[in-house]
Order: C-alpha cells, then structure tokens, then sequence
C-alpha cells in the first residue's frame, strides 16, 4: 500500500526571545499551538494526535512535562507522544508525526517542539563532569571547536569563513519577526572584532539561549484539500543516527548525515540538490558548521563548501540561501531548533516567508542534528504533493 501525501497546513511560532517571563512552559507551548491552529482554522477537535519533543529534561528541571502539556494541548483523551533525540529533537518530532499521517493512523496530527532556556542553564548543563560522559569544556562550543579546526586544516579555507556565515545569518534575521537576534547595528568587522569563546569559534559565531516554541499542523490528502491555503507537501524524510565516539568517526563529515541526506533525496526523487533545491534551513548553532553542512550534504564537494559562502551563494538573494530565516545562529530554543528549520522550510514553499521568503522556492530541505553529531534529522519539502 502506498503511502498517505502528508501535508503542512498550519504553522505557528512564538516570537523567540532571552526569557519569556510572562508565561509558563504550558503558556509558551499552547501560544505556538494556537498560532498553527489559527493559520489551518482548525479547532483543538480537529486534531487526532499530538506529538512533542524538547532536549534533555535536566535542562529545566521538569521532568516527562509532556504530561503536564497534555491539557495545554488539547491532548486530553487523544495519543500523545514525546520524542527526543538531543538537538535534533524539533526535527525528529515533526517526523514521527508525519509518519502517523503516512501511515493513516491518524489523519490530522499537531507537533510541536519548545524550550525555556531561561529556566535552565544549558552551558554548564552541557558540561557534566567524568565519570559520567566525556567533558563538554563549558558547553557544547567547546566540544565542536577542535572539529571546526579540523575542518579548516583539512578544506584549507580561510579563518575568515565563520564571520561571513554569522554576518549574513544576522542580517537575514532582521528580516523575521520571530527572530531572537535582532542586531540592527551589525557588521563585519564586528563580528570578527567580537571575543574568541572556543578557538576559532568567536562570540558573534555562536548561537543564544532562547525561550520559544513552534508548532505546526500536518494532515491527509483531504485535509489539505479543505485548507484555506496551499499546503506544502512532504517530499522526504529521514532520520539517522550513529555512536559519539567510535574508532573512525568523520566528527567534520558524519556518515549518519551523508546516509540521512541521500535517504530523503531518493524518496523525494533529486539526483542534483544543488541543482534540484532552491533552499536550505541548516542547523548551524556555530558559523563554521554552514560550509561544513553543505559538503556533508552533498551540496558542495569535500573542501569546497567554504566557497559556496565565500561566493556569495548562500546569501539570501545567492543561487542556493541558506538560512533565511536567521538560522539558529539567532535564534536556539533548543528542544524547538530543529522543528523551526523544518517550519521555516515549509513556510519558504507556500510564499508565506514575509520578508525573507526565496522567490520562487519550490523544493526546500529542512535539516537539524544533536548531540555529538550524533543524530540527524531532515525533511524536504515541496509546493507540490509528491505524486504531481
């Protein structure tokens, strides 16, 4: 039996800011969901199921809050599932709901992904002490660092590529609303001009700590055709993961990223991404991990992702834009990175992007990763259902 076209029908984010005091975690979640719900105009009865993920409990001290959400939610008496595979969580999350819409369990599914990183504090949280995992060195920059500097000696780009990627994601994200980072006063220079955090990972070349959420509504053949506006269609998806550490493990290349993307190319039908994808929200929480993500992803040959940004190609009015949005380097409520990228993606195929839409996007993959780049999660995304 073939599978059920899975379509985006509504999509609704918080604007993403330090500290979202004015709510709690239960008011942060049901304002994105709300927002998505609105945008489909479907009501809480409407949805069969609701699927939610975040990163690691400890993060706010709350833990399995998808109990507590479940009201929140409109989840009462309904399935309700929680997913979590670290960074990548947002991702994976909007996966398994899709996959409950492929499958027909369920016709009509709301996901969603969120984190309050101002009741936690994930930098020394990301740091816990041997014997109980390797050390972090003060969060999560300190153990990609050494892989950024590997990238360099081995793709021999210049120490100036990171700034470039954190200028242009800066800027793009003055034209989102939703954005955490707004720097309205930011150049180049100061970028470069900014505090080295984890050689050669600057200040301006990281990303925040956010409070945010973001939901959004997928649903049937029929479902889409009672939306009041083009969906956008899901043409592949995939997830995979592999160990921290191993003997042999590619930390600038990971082969659960390479084997990711060419899962979800075979089923949406790309030989060429780069020729065949107008765009692309990259989970880059740290610059360098932009030219990084586009050789691992078959965008650019081994060595020469750094070109691609230094050309201009990945700027939002380049031949291939990547991150449109901002990207994470502005945005990072973590356990909701991950499903923004895939929201922004699908918000790219239906020209409803506002000021930082492509023109044209047809086809946008949507990319998140967590852990020791360990898991990987990746959707693409079309504004045509995938047997058209």
């Amino acid at each position: 039996m073939s599978k059920e076209p899975v379509a985006v029908v509504g999509i609704g984010q918080t604007r993403h800011v330090a500290a979202r005091r004015d709510v709690s975690i239960a008011g942060l979640v049901r304002e994105a969901a709300q927002r998505a719900l609105r945008e489909a105009e479907l009501t809480w009865a409407d949805i069969d199921a609701v699927v939610i993920g975040k990163a690691p409990d400890f993060f706010e001290g709350v833990m399995m809050p998808e109990l507590y959400l479940a009201d929140a939610l409109g989840a009462v008496g309904k399935p309700m599932l929680r997913v979590h595979t670290a960074g990548s969580v947002g991702g994976s999350t909007a996966l398994v709901a899709a996959n409950l819409v492929a499958a027909r369990v369920h016709g009509t599914v709301l996901t969603l992904a969120f984190e309050k990183q101002s009741e936690s504090n994930a930098m020394w949280g990301l740091s816990l002490p041997i014997p109980f995992q390797q050390p972090l060195l003060a969060g999560a920059g300190g153990f990609f660092a050494p892989h950024v500097r590997a990238y360099m000696r081995r793709s021999g780009a210049p120490d100036t590529i990171g700034a470039l990627v954190a200028h242009k994601d800066r800027r793009n994200a003055l034209k989102n609303p939703y954005a955490h980072l707004h720097e309205h006063d930011i150049t180049l220079e100061k970028v470069v001009a900014s505090p080295m955090l984890w050689d050669p990972i600057r200040y301006s070349e990281t990303c925040p700590s956010s409070d945010g959420a973001c939901a959004m509504v997928l649903t049937d053949r029929a479902g889409a055709a009672r939306a009041p506006r083009p969906p956008a269609w899901l043409l592949g998806g995939a997830m995979r993961s592999e160990p921290t550490l191993f003997a042999g493990k590619d930390f600038v290349s990971p082969r659960a990223g390479q084997d990711c993307a060419a899962d979800v190319y075979r089923q949406a039908g790309i030989t060429d991404p780069r020729r065949d994808i107008d765009a692309a929200e990259l989970y880059v929480p740290f610059s360098w991990y932009e030219p990084m993500w586009l050789e691992n992803l078959g965008f650019a040959a081994e060595g020469e992702g750094w070109k691609l940004t230094e050309s201009g190609v990945t700027e939002l009015d380049g031949d291939l834009p990547v991150n449109m949005s901002g990207g994470v380097l502005s945005t990072n409520p973590i356990g909701a990175s991950g499903m923004i990228r895939f929201a922004e993606a699908a918000l790219q195929v239906r020209g409803q992007a506002g000021e930082h839409q492509v023109d044209g996007a047809r086809r946008v993959l949507g990319h998140a990763y967590g852990g020791g780049s360990q898991f990987f999660s990746m959707w693409l995304v079309g504004a045509e259902p995938p047997d058209s």
